[in-house]
């Protein structure tokens, strides 16, 4: 799966290193923080297969330059499960070349696979540059996203 030059594949231990550096840009670019142990607890969360969170890399030559990581949740509204994709990120120095769209493209692909009724991510409204590639896909839904602090 992959653009001529990108190839798209799981997630395999071998990437921890660079996926740590991809996952530290990711939240830097969405200015937040993790705790060390989150971030070691999604990484194990990403290859335990009891747990429902999946992981894809682009790679070009041997080199990961973007991930994405998406889980499927069940829906009131529908038969099959929805596929949520919760992080996508792509080296800031290789953007636009095309590893977000067959990022995105292979999720789609696992998700028909599964016969998920849908698949469907959000971003931030400021992030022009990666709304364009998502608005190739769909225009953005109507609904507005409300959140809740930590209750606990």
């Amino acid at each position: 799966m992959g653009t001529s030059s990108t190839l798209v594949r799981p997630l395999e231990l071998r990437d921890k290193s660079r996926w740590l550096e991809l996952w530290s840009g990711y939240l830097t670019f969405y200015e937040s923080e993790l705790t060390q142990a989150q971030t070691e607890l999604t990484w194990e969360r990403l290859h335990d297969d009891s747990f429902n969170l999946n992981g894809l890399v682009a790679v070009v030559g041997e080199k990961v330059i973007g991930f994405a990581h998406y889980l499927y949740r069940p829906s009131s509204w529908a038969e099959k499960e929805y596929c949520y994709l919760e992080d996508l990120f792509v080296d800031e120095t290789v953007r636009g070349a095309g590893a977000g769209r067959s990022l995105i493209d292979a999720v789609i692909v696992t998700a028909r696979a599964k016969m998920s009724g849908r698949v469907y991510w959000t971003t931030k409204e400021s992030n022009t540059r990666a709304r364009v590639l998502y608005d190739s896909y769909s225009p953005a839904s109507e609904f507005v996203q409300y959140r809740l602090p930590q209750t606990y």
